[in-house]
């Protein structure tokens, strides 16, 4: 049995793969997505329902999660960005921004998608802009708690 960790993790690799496939062709719909998350994660309710969040998450706030993507990734435009770490930045932007995710986890497993699925220096890019966004999104939420 695999642990809630890898499992977890399989599902966001389902999820990059239709973001991936989202960034390039015409958007399958909802429940052509629904099937292929619940096939790949073999029926298992959970998991297709964190996958699913992930994914209609992350479509959702796309464009908002792009702008930030822009302000943070210095020196480079989303367009020019390879397509799986734009990907891999937008899923773990969304943990990071909306999920229940704790920020510290959403960085890592981006980058364990980024080493799996990234080129070379795909890991060390992704690192340094989820950052910025995690330490960007602490600094407002502390911002507002003490106002």
């Amino acid at each position: 049995m695999l642990s809630g960790m890898s499992t977890r993790r399989r599902a966001r690799e389902i999820v990059l793969q239709l973001l991936y496939e989202a960034d390039l062709n015409d958007w399958r719909d909802a429940d052509a997505s629904r099937r292929f998350i619940r096939s790949r994660l073999q029926g298992r309710t959970l998991l297709t329902n964190f996958a699913r969040e992930l994914l209609d998450g992350t479509i959702a706030h796309r464009d908002e999660i792009d702008q930030e993507l822009k302000r943070l990734s210095t020196n480079w435009a989303l367009s020019r960005m390879p397509v799986t770490d734009r990907n891999v930045l937008r899923l773990g932007a969304y943990e990071i921004l909306y999920s229940q995710t704790p920020g510290q986890v959403a960085i890592s497993e981006a980058l364990t998608l980024a080493r799996r699925y990234g080129g070379e220096h795909s890991p060390r890019f992704i690192n340094g802009v989820l950052d910025r966004l995690f330490k960007k999104s602490v600094a407002e939420k502390t911002t507002v708690a003490s106002e």
